[in-house]
């Protein structure tokens, strides 16, 4: 891909309900947590801003009204459109929802907690740099789990290949096998046309990877980094001890 080629806009799902982060989610979304003094919401958005994204969608439902002064009192860029959303429409509905101000060319979606240390280029950039509309319709930023803090589930898939350094066809974890070495981080560059053909209402991100796997167009890059899975207090409180300075 070439930078002009790269996507310029983004989605950004900020619309859970945070339960297994309670007590903190009592009064606050999770996107609105803090690590290392910066909300996660922030600390997705900033890097969408440093990969050349200029516009951005965020979702919100579950206490919407403090993301939306949130990311109202914060400067471009990315420009952000807020998706207030009636009812939880789980990661693809929220993301279908948002069609009309994502446009027609390959965008990236990202978790609003995702936090993550680079490796020597950053993500975002090398995402844009492996995707290749030619050959896919969906390109997943994985991590192993010796680089995946505080993940302790099964994992996500598997690449086709060698070189697990390079982009290349993702297996998707089999329903009821019991592992997979590649966890999913959150964050992708994906077609958005493929969200048209997807039932109304909620439904996940799985729903359109099944079907870019079956034509051999999803995909997966590996991340040189380490990423930190922040799904409860304790690990929370981990993550920003072990990012802050």
């Amino acid at each position: 891909m070439t930078v002009a080629d790269a996507p310029t806009r983004a989605m950004v799902l900020a619309a859970g309900l945070g339960t297994r982060m309670r007590p903190l989610t009592l009064t606050r979304p999770k996107p609105l947590l803090e690590v290392a003094g910066r909300t996660m919401l922030d600390h997705a958005l900033d890097r969408l801003a440093a990969a050349g994204i200029t516009d951005a969608v965020v979702n919100c439902h579950y206490l919407g009204e403090m993301i939306r002064d949130h990311v109202t009192k914060r400067p471009p860029p990315p420009r952000i459109t807020l998706s207030e959303e009636p009812e939880v429409l789980d990661t693809g509905g929220g993301v279908r929802r948002a069609l009309p101000w994502l446009g027609e060319a390959p965008i990236f979606v990202m978790n609003s907690d995702v936090v993550w240390r680079d490796g020597a280029v950053p993500a975002l950039d090398r995402m844009a740099a492996a995707w290749d509309g030619e050959r896919m319709d969906a390109l997943l930023l994985m991590v192993p789990h010796a680089r995946a803090v505080g993940h302790s589930g099964a994992g996500d898939g598997s690449l086709v290949g060698d070189d697990e350094a390079a982009a290349r066809l993702l297996r998707l974890r089999a329903a009821g096998s019991s592992s997979a070495p590649l966890v999913y981080m959150g964050t992708q560059i994906v077609e958005p046309t493929l969200y048209r053909e997807a039932p109304d209402g909620a439904f996940s991100n799985r729903w359109i990877w099944d079907r870019a796997a079956v034509t051999g167009r999803l995909f997966g890059l590996v991340h040189d980094g380490v990423w930190f899975h922040v799904g409860t207090p304790d690990a929370l409180a981990e993550t920003d001890a072990a990012l802050r300075p």
